[in-house]
């Protein structure tokens, strides 16, 4: 599995993550797509992952990630990847 952060930011007054998520078997894709309840689209067996927060969980808005953003994103990348590998184990 590979997850990579593709946008970031705000969109509609909601501060959001997009995950895509590659190198899934379609048993898996669609055990995510049945089980998580956040925003998902697959297209070409590449899952994107839309994670909305609220301002006090948003994981860019400190003057640290200014600075390190490419830290941030990298760090936010491997909690994904064992977030989404812990919740496969159950499949």
């Amino acid at each position: 599995m590979i997850v990579e952060i593709s946008d970031y930011g705000e969109r509609n007054g909601r501060k959001f993550i997009e995950y895509s998520v590659s190198g899934l078997s379609k048993d898996q894709l669609d055990y995510l797509k049945a089980n998580l309840e956040e925003d998902i689209v697959v297209n070409d067996d590449v899952l994107a992952l839309t994670m909305h927060f609220s301002d006090e969980l948003y994981p860019f808005q400190s003057e640290v990630a200014k600075f390190r953003l490419d830290d941030f994103i990298a760090r936010e990348e491997i909690e994904m990847t064992v977030f989404l590998s812990s919740f496969l184990e159950d499949m």
